[in-house]
């Protein structure tokens, strides 16, 4: 539990062993995995798959946002929830859970009329991606409504999610 140990590689795609302290996990993020990496707080992403209904469990390449001098990583994946096949996008701060509630974020999803956002601060990847997305802590999307907010004839996901990162203001 020292607050000073390595971290793990926060790439969900596979079982990474790799660890060690932010700097290194960035650039091995984008060297080995070659991850997007983006400059900025807000953000403007398209996910696309063209048949959705095979999609059970799928990881989208992560993303990788540098603002405020630190790093957040962009997950998106579907899998079962249940019996129900969801999509969730949740973001997720490369250092540990006390500088993490330093931040906040929202991401927003919608078209044809309807929105769905979620806020929330983001989780340290101290805790995995599987923790984070067994705990539903994110933008949470059902199917059906996926498929709605794709527009079209409901047989191709093209989702636009958009968000923002912000410094919570020390009171």
């Amino acid at each position: 539990m020292c607050s000073f140990r390595p971290y793990s590689c926060p790439y969900a795609g596979s079982e990474c062993s790799v660890t060690g302290d932010i700097p290194y996990l960035v650039n091995h993020l984008r060297d080995d995995h070659k991850v997007d990496m983006h400059s900025g707080c807000t953000f403007n992403h398209r996910y696309v798959k063209s048949n959705p209904r095979e999609v059970e469990n799928a990881t989208w390449m992560l993303t990788v946002f540098h603002c405020f001098g630190q790093y957040f990583c962009l997950h998106f994946e579907a899998f079962q929830l249940g019996m129900a096949p969801v999509y969730m996008a949740f973001l997720r701060f490369m250092g540990d859970e006390n500088e993490a509630r330093n931040y906040s974020y929202s991401l927003e999803v919608g078209a044809n009329g309807r929105k769905m956002v979620w806020e929330g601060t983001p989780r340290s990847v101290r805790d995995s991606h599987r923790k984070v997305r067994d705990s539903h802590d994110g933008l949470l999307i059902q199917r059906n409504m996926a498929l709605f907010f794709s527009g079209g004839d409901r047989k191709e996901l093209k989702l636009r999610i958009t968000g923002r990162i912000w410094k919570e203001t020390q009171t």
